[in-house]
């Protein structure tokens, strides 16, 4: 993998897992306070990974993918 395509592919999974842990930690700061550090993060990778890999990520390919497609077809007009 070239070194555009991964700096492309890492800003896409940054753009997902930004908020993503941001409004997880925002809904469940209490309960997680609660718990060890190492059961926070398992917690947390557990469910935040499948959703980014699965939702997130495709979903913001989804995203440039029409942008894309839209900004090229109004240059062709």
């Amino acid at each position: 993998m070239k070194t555009r395509a991964k700096l492309i592919a890492s800003l896409k999974i940054w753009v997902v897992i930004y908020p993503a842990l941001t409004l997880f930690l925002y809904l469940f700061k209490e309960p997680l306070m609660t718990m060890p550090i190492y059961l926070r993060t398992l917690l947390m990778t557990v469910s935040l990974v499948p959703l980014i890999v699965f939702i997130g990520v495709p979903f913001v390919d989804f995203v440039v993918k029409k942008v894309s497609s839209s900004s090229t077809s109004k240059t062709q007009a």
